[in-house]
């Protein structure tokens, strides 16, 4: 406090009202500038949370040049200011590297929509419908009640399967049989059970299909495919599974 307070008596009466004269007037420029984003941001459809943070980011890079402006107005170097605030930026974006690309990772995310909350996807080895799309992690539920937290930077970097981008998904069994079992019967009673589900679409170019996949070793591998709405998928998955041994059985 001593060295201030003998620094501001040696101070120019000149110099210390220029340099309360450019507080001031930075101040207004920061305030004018923080203004023009805000009505800029608030017309266009950008998320609230990549709002904030550009508006926080803006904030400090102006305040740090109004502050290097008023020093320099001061006759204070602010080269070696600047120089040890940029080996400390450097220093801090190292230690915080996985924070910073799981927070870009998040903005991607939040700008781009390739999914949004209540969606089906596929992305970084893991299947669920979205929960929250957060800022560091995107929450899934998988279909057997397990939640999963996805680092955003895994997803930016990784391919998304958006499974709910349209109102109808395919939905595809397979189903294995021995050798000795007739090959069209098993086709037929496989069309015949799908066809039969009251939630499988039968319109034009999204009929059920069944056909033979792969002779293997020991079986025949057969894929039966059909079309549905994207809310009936594992009701349809689950029941036509469900009852396909029951129905070869009889």
């Amino acid at each position: 406090m001593d060295a201030i307070w003998d620094f501001l008596k040696q101070l120019p009466w000149e110099k210390a009202i220029l340099a309360i004269a450019l507080t001031a007037i930075c101040l207004i420029v920061v305030k004018i500038i923080l203004s023009l984003f805000d009505k800029l941001t608030n017309k266009s459809k950008m998320d609230e949370m990549v709002k904030k943070i550009l508006r926080i980011f803006i904030k400090a890079v102006l305040l740090f040049i109004s502050v290097t402006i008023v020093l320099g107005s001061l006759g204070v170097s602010v080269t070696s200011l600047v120089s040890a605030l940029s080996v400390v930026g450097v220093a801090l974006s190292l230690a915080i590297q996985g924070f910073l690309s799981n927070v870009f990772g998040g903005i991607q995310i939040i700008t781009n929509h390739p999914f949004k909350v209540g969606d089906y996807v596929e992305v970084g080895g893991e299947a669920g419908t979205v929960r929250e799309v957060g800022l560091f992690y995107t929450k899934l539920d998988t279909p057997d009640k397990k939640l999963i937290q996805i680092p955003n930077s895994k997803i930016a970097n990784d391919s998304i399967i958006n499974y709910s981008n349209s109102p109808t998904r395919r939905v595809e069994f397979l189903i294995a049989t021995s050798y000795n079992d007739d090959v069209e019967k098993v086709r037929s009673v496989l069309k015949q059970l799908i066809d039969e589900h009251p939630l499988v679409l039968q319109e034009e170019g999204k009929t059920p299909v069944v056909h033979v996949q792969e002779f293997r070793d020991n079986d025949i591998l057969y894929t039966a495919r059909a079309w549905c709405e994207n809310a009936n998928y594992w009701t349809v998955y689950f029941d036509v599974m469900n009852a396909i041994k029951p129905t070869f059985e009889k």
